[in-house]
Order: C-alpha cells, then structure tokens, then sequence
C-alpha cells in the first residue's frame, strides 16, 4: 500500500523524530509512504497571516505535485500542514479562476484529485482493522493520556466537511483504545497552545498552557498524545516555565501518536527515539513497565 508523503519544515528539523517514527510505524503497518519530489513550506501560520494569495499558492505547489504522483492519497502528520493544505484544495475548487491562475505558474498542475489524510486518519484505517489485534505486541495499559487535538485537527477558516466531532473529536481516543491505553474525558483537547505566539507573546501562550495541563492533570492523565508539531514542541519546551509560574507539580511527557502506536507494535524505545523529548518520556514507560 503506497500514499504519498508530505512532512513539511518541522518534520525535517525540531520534529525530525515525529518524521522518523512515522516512517516505520507505517511500514509495520504495511503502509510505504512516499515523500513529495521537492516539496516546500506550506507557509503554515506565516503566509494566511500575511499574504492570502501565498496562503494558497504555496500549498497549491505541493498538490501538483501529489497529483502528479499518481497516487491517490496524500498523508500530512504536522496538524498545521494538514489544515494549510486541505483549505487550499477546497479553496481551489470553489474557485476556478484562481486556480487557473495558480495552474499557469505551475509545472505540476493542482487537479484536485488526491485525498488528504490527516496522520490519525490514515492509523484510523489500520487501527480498526480485525487483524490489528494480531499485530499488537503490547497493550499501554498504564497509559492515560489526554489526547490533546489542538485547535487546527479538525477546525478550519473554511467550509470544509470533517470526519470527526468538532468539537469532541474521537480519533486519537480510539487508537489509544486500540492499543490499551485509557484516555481521560477532558474539557481542553481542542484548545489552543499559544503556538507561535510563544516567541512574541510568551505571557499569553504560557498561561493557555497551564489551562491545558491543569485540566489534563485534573483528570487524571499521567501524559499527553498529540499529532501536532508546535503543540508538542510548546508543551514540551515551556512545560518547566508553566510549571514554575502556576504552580503545578506534576510533569507530564507529551508523546507523538506514532510513539503509542509504535511501542504497541513492538518497537523499542531507541527505535521510535523516544528519548529525544525535551520533558523526559522514558521514565513514565519504565514505571509502567515495573507496575
């Protein structure tokens, strides 16, 4: 089973991991990905912010592309890729004359017939899959994450019909499910980080972090699965920072979907290089490992 690939700037440098471990979870799942002949930047929260045409030309370039591959879907694990990309195909076929326009810059025309899958939706499709079961190697029985979707998953600034619940999404709980772990019920799963603003409003991102991790730890989650770049890398890197301000004691490791996924199939924790987050994320698995 072949899909295209597309990893986007974080994938291939401070999530260089989340591309690695997504590559050979994949690939124990029979899935092989192909990665996009020169891609580029989506602009993700740079361009919609500043150049709306840029906003869709840039991912318009990358759907030539995959609808050039002839394949005929396209996997995007970075949350912000994934939204960046799938405004911009809606977009275009609402409106021709743009994407004319686009179409004559382009040597790879966009045609608009590849489908966009977002990282859970593709482990959706194995997942829950009978045979699943037989490939499990180890149930994550002392996993209770808060599945954290942030506000990009499954919200977007455009008409565009979503296979979860806006609001109470449901698909990284199944595959946690499916793997023995047992996700919290908690209110902040689709609230935002800060993302971004971190770098120019840091007092802001901070303060909607500790919302999110006192919730989750309220709950009675013990760590966070996320399948966004910037939502793992803010609660990863500014967790001792919110911590400190707001007073919170426990420390929470903030995995990347493909890293439960992974260890149920049997991978290591070097093969996933789970030993790369920045908040220890070993620790938790040894614990359980001695319950």
């Amino acid at each position: 089973m072949k899909i295209a690939y597309y990893p986007g700037c974080s994938l291939h440098a401070s999530s260089a991991f989340y591309d690695h471990q997504t590559k050979i979870v994949t690939k124990k799942l029979g899935i092989e990905l192909v990665e996009l002949d020169d891609w580029n930047c989506c602009g993700a929260t740079s361009a919609c912010k500043t150049d709306t045409f840029l906003s869709i030309a840039l991912p318009a370039r990358n759907l030539g592309i995959a609808d050039a591959s002839g394949l005929d879907e396209l996997v995007i694990p970075c949350s912000s890729c994934y939204s960046r990309s799938l405004v911009a195909q809606s977009v275009l076929a609402d409106n021709q004359e743009l994407k004319d326009m686009i179409n004559s810059e382009l040597s790879k025309k966009v045609s608009g017939r590849v489908k966009i899958l977002s990282i859970v939706e593709l482990l959706l499709k194995k997942v829950n899959l009978p045979q699943f079961d037989e490939q499990v190697k180890y149930k994550l029985e002392g996993f209770k994450p808060a599945c954290y979707y942030g506000c990009l998953l499954t919200r977007f600034p455009y008409d565009i019909k979503v296979s979860d619940n806006v609001e109470n999404p449901q698909g990284l709980d199944i595959i946690c499910k499916r793997v023995g772990a047992h996700p919290v019920d908690w209110n902040y799963k689709t609230d935002c980080c800060g993302a971004s603003a971190t770098v120019n409003d840091t007092e802001v991102a901070l303060k909607l972090m500790s919302k999110i991790m006192k919730d989750a730890i309220a709950r009675g989650a013990n760590c966070f699965v996320t399948t966004c770049p910037m939502c793992q890398l803010n609660l990863d890197a500014y967790q001792d920072m919110v911590r400190e301000k707001y007073n919170i004691s426990q420390r929470m490791p903030v995995y990347f979907i493909t890293e439960l996924v992974g260890l149920s199939l049997g991978l290591s924790e070097r093969d996933l290089q789970i030993d790369r987050h920045l908040i220890d994320a070993t620790g938790l698995l040894k614990e359980i490992k001695q319950v």
